[in-house]
């Protein structure tokens, strides 16, 4: 019998020290920092998700728009070659996705990088600028131009096939924009006006 005493008396020690509101605090609080560091291994997996190398991507964009510009005519410094890797495409996506930290898959995003690239939204620099470290010739005046000589259905073109190749649904949408011209457009309804004393039936 003094067994059973002696247990339940241990056990309710026990209880009694984790009811204790400073064991509780501490307890909760190891919850709190435990779920907390949680997340942030979780954010920083998708953020390692989110950026993407550029690698092979600027091709299937130049697959998209054959026409647009390459701008690889530039000289590797380490190799005294032609870099015809190192596209316009290829610059854009890591300025965009490294130099910014830009989401890839967002067409708001890009055309911030295309506004950046016309000097409309944020100010770009030389001494930054992907290509400058492994070309012998800065391309950023050139990619500049390049980006500038784009007419607007182009620009939009650009941002869509860049969101297409980072996009999982890059097979539901065209690259090219709608071109449809306004006549072939429906029109609405005429607006049918109320007939007079139709306020009269409401009473």
């Amino acid at each position: 019998m003094s067994k059973n005493l002696e247990f339940i008396q241990v056990t309710l020690k026990s209880w009694q020290l984790l009811n204790n509101p400073p064991l509780k605090r501490g307890v909760f609080g190891i919850i709190v920092v435990g779920v907390f560091l949680l997340s942030l291994g979780i954010n920083f997996q998708a953020a390692d998700a989110q950026r993407i190398s550029p690698g092979d991507l600027w091709r299937q964009v130049y697959q998209q728009l054959p026409d647009l510009p390459r701008e690889n005519q530039y000289v590797s410094k380490e190799t005294g070659k032609v870099a015809e890797n190192n596209t316009l495409v290829s610059r854009m996506i890591w300025y965009h996705s490294y130099l910014k930290g830009r989401a890839p898959n967002y067409r708001l995003d890009w055309k911030l990088t295309l506004a950046d690239y016309l000097g409309a939204n944020e100010v770009m620099y030389e001494t930054t600028y992907p290509g400058k470290d492994n070309l012998q010739k800065n391309p950023f005046d050139g990619d500049r131009a390049a980006v500038a000589r784009l007419n607007r259905r182009q620009r939009d073109a650009l941002v869509q096939a860049l969101v297409n190749v980072f996009s999982s649904k890059s097979q539901n949408t065209p690259a090219t924009p709608n071109t449809s011209s306004p006549s072939q457009e429906t029109t609405p309804p005429p607006r049918q006006v109320p007939k007079k004393g139709g306020a009269e039936l409401l009473k």
